[in-house]
């Protein structure tokens, strides 16, 4: 008997699942579009529920129902655009099972602010910059295939993020929210570290500030960067030069007024001759 009531709920899970895998691709497809109507009531609503709309479409057995359906998706939405579609296939899951309209509000509020974290974390402090750095220094040595190169390793993990991650969290469904909830900080944490790490070193290859300012003493001619500063610490007038701009930033100086800052400074330390 205990068979025959497992083989009823393995019969009815698979009669429950409507939601093809065309549906999914098409879901994490239309999330390129979550932007697209970005607005400061409902943020990335209006991107949300075209993104969404294949499934519900799939799941709802008349207009009635659909129309439901799309006017609570309407609610205000606001997450990282790549790794959004993990919460895509979750709630499509959801949707699917028949949960309940609350819930399914609920496993959005709870999962898109940590999202919106860790993929700031991820892919504009970590995946940028080491992607970018690659490029950029290819480009540098005048090697055509920097930017080609950038794009490619950017965008390879940027479409396994985005399309992988559909399918993963329509397999998990709502059993992955507590398992990447519990590591959400952690990994924010640590890629936030990586992607600072990659940005710190970056400074040493791509900040360029020298002086011909020289001190002399009797017939001994000592130049103050070669052999006093690089001493120190090679790259020190780099290092300390990109520790102002922080400094300044942090007292509320806007980027515009930094890049003017250093276009004056570049122009009277040439003048002047000690840049």
């Amino acid at each position: 008997m205990v068979s025959d009531v497992k083989k009823e709920q393995v019969e009815e899970n698979r009669m429950q699942k409507v939601i093809t895998k065309y549906d999914l691709f098409k879901m994490a497809f239309r999330s390129f579009f979550l932007q697209s109507s970005f607005n400061y009531e409902r943020m990335q609503a209006g991107g949300w529920l075209y993104s969404i709309l294949p499934a519900l479409e799939r799941v709802s057995k008349s207009k009635k129902e659909l129309s439901e359906k799309m006017q609570r998706h309407l609610d205000f939405f606001n997450s990282h655009t790549f790794i959004s579609t993990i919460i895509l296939g979750m709630i499509a899951a959801m949707e699917e099972k028949k949960q309940d309209g609350n819930s399914i509000r609920a496993v959005k509020v709870a999962m898109m602010g940590p999202f919106g974290g860790i993929g700031d974390a991820l892919i504009w402090l970590t995946l940028l910059p080491i992607c970018a750095g690659i490029g950029v220094s290819l480009a540098m040595e005048g090697n055509v295939a920097g930017p080609i190169i950038f794009l490619l390793s950017f965008n390879t993990v940027h479409f396994l993020i985005r399309f992988g991650g559909i399918y993963f969290g329509y397999r998990s469904g709502i059993n992955a929210m507590q398992k990447l909830k519990s590591g959400t900080k952690d990994i924010a944490h640590a890629a936030t570290i990586v992607g600072i790490t990659v940005v710190g070193a970056l400074i040493a290859s791509y900040v360029s500030i020298q002086t011909p300012l020289k001190a002399t003493a009797g017939e001994a001619e000592i130049k103050i960067q070669e052999d006093l500063l690089d001493q120190i610490m090679p790259n020190l007038l780099p290092f300390g030069f990109t520790l102002l701009l922080y400094m300044l930033l942090r007292k509320g100086f806007s980027p515009i007024k930094l890049i003017g800052i250093i276009v004056l400074l570049g122009l009277v330390g040439k003048y002047f001759g000690f840049l």
